[in-house]
């Protein structure tokens, strides 16, 4: 149909998050609309954060508060107003019987005891960046709890495992804001309207280049890294290949998985075990990568096998197209079978 004058002005605007949710809630597990409700929840507490995050300039709330929080990193002011803002919400929204923070020490009880699931989130990844107006992000992972409906949230909610994730997502705040998720049918992103105060469908089918040019990591740790990522970063950048790096998880993430690319967070002397969180940043992440047809590991494996058994457990990062990811494990093997040490009388095969 040709645009006229008259149908110009009447063009479909596209589907909100609230249509296309509802669609789609016959591909939720146990879907009675309460994992919905939860979406929908994160969704409204993520257009406040947005709303902050804009206007934290005019407001006062940009810079640190002068503490530390329980992962003994400076606290930033919207870190404290993002983590009260979820919090409410998903409080208010009567479906998550509890919460896990990077905030907080411990679970926070919402008081919901009927409500059948946990989200684990980190409120806002890469706060420090709002100072230089660099895209920052919030992160998220439900799962379906296993304690008895009724009762007050466990441990054993928060940690059943990366792959009895129901649904996980993040929120990226940057010159548009946008909620990318999934429900473990494929990722969809949605970018927020300002003028409209919604979140529209705007990419219905994300997937992952399987490989890519952009490596993201902070080079300044280089020295640090173990030699089987320096000697594929030195690969990478032989073949000329670009380094991405902001220093935002969600805007490295977020570029890589529409552009194809690595994210490396590898182990460092000061952070042999990682940086990054497993409940509420790499389960989350990972869950999602795999679901748009990429690769997420640690040293060890997959990201999504890890065994948690700790809040606030950390872990290495290796997350993006899986032909790129999968090089830098078959270096990792290698390094490995290298540092074998030599059985003594041991004779070489013929």
């Amino acid at each position: 149909m040709s645009i006229t004058k008259e149908n110009a002005i009447a063009q479909p605007v596209g589907t909100t998050l609230e249509r296309y949710i509802m669609r789609k809630q016959a591909e939720f597990p146990f879907a009675t609309g309460e994992l919905s409700q939860l979406l929908r929840d994160i969704a409204l507490a993520g257009k406040i954060v947005n709303r902050e995050v804009n206007r934290a300039g005019l407001t006062s709330i940009i810079g640190a508060m002068g503490q530390q929080n329980v992962q003994g990193e400076a606290q930033q002011k919207l870190d404290v107003e993002a983590n009260i803002r979820f919090i409410r919400a998903l409080t208010n929204g009567g479906e998550a019987c509890a919460v896990l923070s990077e905030e907080e020490d411990d679970i926070i009880h919402t008081g919901n005891c009927n409500g059948k699931y946990v989200v684990a989130i980190d409120p806002l990844d890469g706060s420090s960046n709002i100072d230089v107006n660099i895209s920052i992000g919030t992160i998220f992972s439900i799962y379906r709890r296993v304690s008895p409906v009724g009762e007050d949230a466990t441990r054993e909610d928060f940690l059943q495992g990366g792959r009895r994730q129901v649904a996980a997502g993040y929120i990226l705040y940057g010159s548009s804001t946008m909620l990318v998720y999934t429900t473990g049918h494929g990722v969809a992103g949605f970018t927020y309207e300002n003028s409209l105060g919604e979140f529209f469908l705007s990419h219905p089918s994300i997937s992952i280049p399987t490989s890519g040019t952009v490596f993201s990591c902070n080079e300044g740790y280089w020295f640090d890294y173990p030699q089987y990522v320096r000697d594929y970063l030195m690969q990478c950048k032989r073949q000329g290949q670009s380094g991405r790096y902001v220093g935002s998880l969600v805007a490295d993430y977020h570029r890589n998985l529409l552009t194809g690319g690595i994210y490396l967070y590898p182990p460092t002397s000061k952070n042999p075990s990682g940086k990054l969180r497993v409940l509420y940043e790499a389960f989350p992440l990972a869950f999602l990568i795999e679901q748009a047809g990429g690769t997420a590991e640690s040293e060890h494996g997959p990201i999504l096998d890890i065994v948690a058994t700790e809040f606030h457990q950390r872990t290495p990062l290796f997350v993006g197209s899986s032909s790129m990811v999968n090089l830098l494990l078959t270096k990792s093997v290698g390094a490995v079978e290298q540092e074998q040490p030599v059985v003594a009388g041991a004779t070489a095969a013929v």
